[in-house]
């Protein structure tokens, strides 16, 4: 287990390798935005990125900053900067702290799990909306010039300022990154296309000289020890921040690692995952490091380029702890558009294109959800997309399970459509008796449906719910349950129950269902044994009432 879990292949070098290349300049540029500085950022790269890797459940993920939870990072910075300008720094480290130990107990408490519920059609959506911003936020880049916004949205709003400074040689090189990473596969397989284009396009431009924009100097050094504390005092609004930025964190994580899934059809350990973020945030934080996740692009760079396994993401770290003990004066001359090409290739090999071809076959309410988590993913922002994606997917799904149950639900007489255990019933007692079979799960996306049964039964005096199918009862369907047995009994129905689980009877006897409108002795087992009671239960009724 442990030497396949850290195997190291020569596609994990080069993908640990291109995917640190990619994340150096994004780890300095967040470090820049949350408001503590740029090595702040390499900080959180490399402990975050190793310790992840190391005890994470995600083979192929590479952790880091990134830019949702720069963004909430940046907040909890500004709330602890005095008037003075002064920054309260083992504050707002106690506040990283207690988010990634958040992190860690909801691994702990198994709470990761629930990502396999994610519908495909919202990880389509997100894979494409992810796609398409980082081929948006490369296009200012691509031309030598710097993104006037991380915001999409923004970006295309400001596409008139291309005119005003572009460089063609960026141009050019960023034109030929991209290419190479479709051309060259074709006739080179052993190394990855992205590193060829990186080495031989930088190299390139060193020697003839371009003054395109570059990397260049990363601040050298190692990171200090720093204590965390907290404001006791005021530590509501503290766990709140903590809390959010643990959600969201692990919200980014997951997702990430369900990409990861989608592009090397494997699967990961979402709690486990969750453990390792959460310790390796907090480990990054008590050295000064920001906080940070799964980083989609990295991770879609790292499979790209032949990452498979954990060692991928430790190589990832230690690139970018060699290049802060030295290795800038290296590292310094990549120009900054062909890191932009490769961002490309990898916005464009993250969009879901298989979906995208089934938009006229696949159904409606599938493509729609995944539509609308597409645009909340570039509009608005990672959390809201799934949080909107999951809650529709939830109602289409309640929907379409109460159809089926409706459907499959059925209110027949007992030769009409019976059973096979109920053929065979003598004519006499078929006429006072009427069978409801009851199939799939009674929740309350199915409780008009079943408290219409008292209206539609018109014939008979005896009512047997069949219930054998019953696979579940929420606390919704226990009161349709009820609301249906006093209206049946109000018309002088009598009611009996097959195949209901113990479990259920149980319930229905706290809830006092049982036996104030449902008799003991009118619950049995299965039709068989109701079959033996069935003549008693007929003599016992008034063959002169009027039917209903």
């Amino acid at each position: 287990m442990f030497a396949s879990r850290f195997a190291v292949t020569r596609g994990d070098i080069f993908g640990g390798l291109t995917a640190g290349i990619v994340a150096l300049p994004l780890c300095l540029a967040f470090g820049v935005a949350s408001g503590l500085g740029p090595t702040a950022g390499l900080y959180g790269g490399i402990i975050l990125g190793i310790v992840a890797s190391v005890l994470g459940g995600t083979a192929v993920q590479i952790s880091g900053p990134t830019a949702p939870m720069t963004l909430v990072s940046a907040g909890i910075v500004a709330a602890n900067i005095s008037p003075t300008g002064e920054v309260n720094l083992s504050q707002i480290v106690g506040v990283f702290v207690l988010a990634g130990a958040f992190q860690v107990l909801f691994g702990i408490l198994r709470l990761g799990q629930y990502i396999r519920f994610l519908p495909y059609p919202v990880v389509s959506g997100l894979m494409t909306g992810i796609g398409i911003i980082i081929v948006i936020q490369q296009i200012f880049p691509l031309v030598g010039l710097a993104a006037p916004s991380s915001n999409p949205v923004e970006i295309v709003g400001s596409l008139g300022m291309l005119s005003q400074g572009a460089r063609f040689d960026a141009l050019v090189l960023g034109v030929a990154t991209v290419a190479s990473l479709y051309i060259l596969p074709r006739f080179i397989k052993v190394i990855p296309p992205s590193l060829i284009a990186l080495a031989v396009l930088s190299t390139l431009s060193v020697l003839i000289g371009l003054t395109v924009p570059t990397i260049g100097e990363i601040p050298p050094g190692l990171p200090q020890f720093v204590f965390p504390s907290l404001d006791m005092s005021d530590i509501r609004p503290i766990v709140v921040t903590a809390l959010q930025l643990a959600f969201l964190g692990s919200i980014d994580a997951l997702t990430t690692s369900l990409v990861a899934d989608s592009l090397t059809k494997t699967h990961h350990n979402s709690n486990q995952e969750l453990v390792g973020q959460g310790i390796g945030n907090m480990s990054a934080a008590v050295f000064g490091g920001i906080p940070g996740a799964g980083a989609f692009m990295r991770t879609a760079i790292n499979v790209k380029a032949g990452g498979r396994h954990h060692s991928s993401g430790v190589i990832h770290g230690l690139f970018l702890l060699t290049v802060l003990l030295g290795l800038s004066s290296v590292v310094q001359f990549i120009p900054n558009a062909v890191l932009a090409g490769i961002l490309v290739g990898a916005g464009l090999s993250i969009i879901d294109y298989r979906s995208l071809a089934h938009l006229s076959n696949a159904p409606r309410s599938d493509i729609a959800i995944m539509l609308l988590v597409v645009l909340l993913t570039i509009f608005a922002d990672l959390i809201t997309a799934v949080g909107v994606g999951m809650v529709i997917a939830a109602f289409v799904f309640m929907a379409k399970v109460a159809g089926i149950s409706e459907q499959t639900s059925r209110l027949t007489l007992a030769s009409d459509d019976a059973w096979a255990d109920e053929i065979g019933l003598p004519d006499d007692l078929r006429k006072q008796l009427v069978i409801k079979h009851v199939e799939g799960p009674l929740f309350f996306g199915f409780v008009y449906a079943f408290r219409s049964i008292a209206s539609q039964v018109k014939e008979g005096q005896v009512l047997l719910l069949r219930m054998e199918r019953v696979s579940y009862m929420d606390q919704s369907g226990i009161y349709a349950l009820q609301d249906m047995l006093v209206d049946l009994q109000q018309a002088n129905w009598r009611i009996c129950v097959t195949g209901l689980e113990q479990s259920l009877i149980d319930r229905l006897e706290a809830m006092h269902v049982i036996p104030a409108l449902l008799k003991k002795e009118d619950i049995f087992s299965d039709f068989e044994e109701f079959r033996r009671a069935l003549p008693e239960i007929a003599r016992g009724i008034d063959q002169e009432k009027p039917l209903v």
